[in-house]
């Protein structure tokens, strides 16, 4: 009997970890379609500061929902799951599709299901930002007990982000996230063979990757991008905006930073994220195999 079973292969990773190469060489093997899964890299102007495949490198396999949005949007995970769902019903059911990114909730959205949130009005937005940028950790859960008791004992800390994220979906929609997680839709891959791998580097190759590739970019188009996104007059609230490398590259280019106070800090603020990612990965992928320099299985 043929197998029909539809296969995915999940390649995740902190930044800098060589998970582009690796997604490349397997789609190359098979003609694979490779579909991004990191948040950052999903805005266009910003190829050489989100570290996206080169031109080069998307001539030799098909690469989907790279620089597909403009900077001046926000994207959510339930818009790029359903970019995903339109992508994976217009391929051909024996292609393999490579999923490979950094952004941890992607992959949880597409093994483990999603709540899908309405688009949440910009307005909104903004207006629950600058009430909560006025508070203290003890201030913003306060407000958010008040408004949201269930993601607030959830939460426990009152990171801003969630923060606004949750009273801005109380506020427009009058339910609260809980409510939304609780008619959770299921998994978009939970019919499908899936592969999963983690790229796991040693802690002092990956700090010397990182360190490596941001001097690369400063000098090979990171400075004309930044120059190309600070001409659009964005606000300085968007993801885009905030992406790594931008605040430090305009921050030398407006004269506050020097070249190499830009470079370290960037770098630092890459190092940081690198952690951050490690720790969902341990988290919330720690069943998933790992692969070392190069794509090799680690011992053991």
């Amino acid at each position: 009997m043929v197998n029909t079973q539809r296969r995915a292969v999940l390649i995740a990773g902190p930044t800098a970890s060589g998970k582009s190469a690796l997604a490349l060489a397997r789609a190359q093997e098979g003609q694979g379609l490779i579909v991004n899964a990191d948040a950052m890299q999903i805005y266009d102007t910003l190829r050489v500061v989100t570290a996206r495949p080169s031109v080069e490198d998307e001539l030799l396999a098909e690469h989907r929902l790279y620089g597909s949005v403009p900077a001046g949007h926000r994207f959510s995970t339930g818009q790029w799951l359903t970019a995903v769902a339109e992508i994976l019903s217009a391929t051909d059911p024996a292609r393999e599709v490579i999923f490979v990114g950094g952004t941890g909730l992607y992959f949880d959205a597409l093994t483990k299901g999603f709540a899908d949130v309405p688009a949440i009005p910009e307005a909104v937005t903004l207006a629950v930002q600058d009430e909560v940028s006025a508070l203290d950790h003890e201030g913003r859960m306060a407000l958010l007990q008040r408004e949201d008791p269930e993601t607030a004992a959830r939460l426990g800390v009152a990171d801003p982000q969630r923060v606004i994220r949750a009273l801005a979906v109380k506020r427009a929609t009058g339910k609260t996230l809980s409510d939304f997680q609780g008619a959770e839709q299921p998994a978009l891959l939970a019919d499908w063979a899936v592969e999963r791998v983690v790229l796991a580097l040693e802690r002092q190759i990956l700090r010397d990757r990182i360190t490596r590739r941001f001097a690369a970019m400063f000098e090979n188009g990171a400075v004309e991008e930044v120059e190309a996104l600070l001409a659009q007059k964005l606000d300085p609230s968007l993801p885009a905006m905030k992406a790594i490398g931008v605040p430090e590259i305009s921050g030398w280019l407006a004269g506050t930073l020097s070249r190499e106070d830009a470079i370290r800090l960037a770098t630092t603020a890459t190092h940081q994220y690198a952690k951050r990612q490690g720790t969902w990965l341990r988290n919330r992928m720690g069943d998933w195999p790992r692969l070392g320099l190069e794509g090799q299985p680690l011992p053991g």
